[in-house]
């Protein structure tokens, strides 16, 4: 498929989630990223996954209600990024983690979703040798893929802040040393370290979903004003690479990393615009 745009319904976190959803339509934005973040989505796992399958048909149809689909389904198992971080050194904690990615597997499937988004996991520093952290990441990753495969998803990772993969020479080695794995890509985590889109631009080759927003060093959400990531080379790049997911806007309200110091909506207007106008030039 060509590249085409999609918005995350957790964008817009004060609205029920199907006027989330109605609002994405009225952008004219297609497609949509769905949310399953325990703890702080409209739509979390551990109750869209008592009934897995009827929870997925239910969105299936409020999406079609609007005239969306679903672009990926991003799983975050616990609010902190550790405590169900697939890597988690108590073999208990990953059997739920695991668990709960054969839901969300299902999930996708079912709503229409042909990705999946989770992160790579965490170093446990204070418990253990970074290195065993990556080790635990890799083979658990490597079952993903194997799993993601089965069910005709493909899974993406998204190298983030305090993950094993938070630079791009640790999420390039990660996509090597995982085959099958892709990034689900976010210039913004870069950024806010002050790393230049240079470095970052290698990843775009294993990109197979890519999330949009404004940022800049200290900020890993900023206005467009602020923003000072070169989104027409990156544009320009995929087009080379022969990228062919979604771009995701991706803009969100939490006060982790002061992400609610933005509109959320009229930067996701902004960018709605700039993305459609780099996509149409030739």
């Amino acid at each position: 498929m060509t590249m085409e745009l999609a918005c995350a319904d957790f964008t817009f976190p004060l609205l029920p989630h199907d006027r989330a959803l109605a609002l994405i339509a009225a952008l004219t934005i297609p497609a949509v990223d769905i949310g399953l973040f325990e703890g702080r989505s409209h739509l979390q796992p551990s109750t869209e996954f008592q009934d897995t399958a009827r929870a997925a048909r239910t969105l299936n149809e409020r999406l079609g209600t609007h005239g969306l689909r679903a672009a990926d389904v991003f799983l975050q198992a616990d609010n902190d990024g550790h405590s169900y971080a697939i890597n988690h050194p108590l073999s208990a904690r990953r059997r739920r983690a695991r668990d709960w990615f054969e839901h969300a597997l299902e999930y996708a499937g079912i709503c229409g979703a042909a990705h999946v988004t989770i992160s790579p996991g965490v170093p446990f520093a204070d418990d253990e040798p970074v290195e065993d952290s990556r080790s635990r990441a890799h083979a658990e990753l490597a079952w993903r893929v194997e799993r993601a495969h089965a069910a005709g998803i493909v899974l993406g990772v998204e190298p983030h802040l305090g993950s094993v993969a938070a630079r791009p020479a640790a999420a390039l080695h990660l996509a090597a040393a995982v085959p099958g794995l892709s990034l689900t890509l976010d210039y913004g985590h870069f950024a806010r370290a002050g790393i230049p889109d240079r470095e970052v631009e290698p990843l775009l080759a294993h990109a197979s979903h890519f999330h949009v927003r404004g940022a800049c060093r200290g900020a890993l959400q900023a206005s467009m004003r602020d923003n000072t990531i070169d989104f027409k080379r990156i544009v320009q790049v995929m087009r080379a690479v022969r990228y062919r997911g979604y771009l995701g806007l991706e803009y969100v309200w939490t006060e982790w990393e002061n992400c609610n110091r933005v509109d959320n909506l009229s930067e996701t207007i902004l960018f709605r615009d700039y993305l459609r106008t780099l996509l149409t030039d030739t």
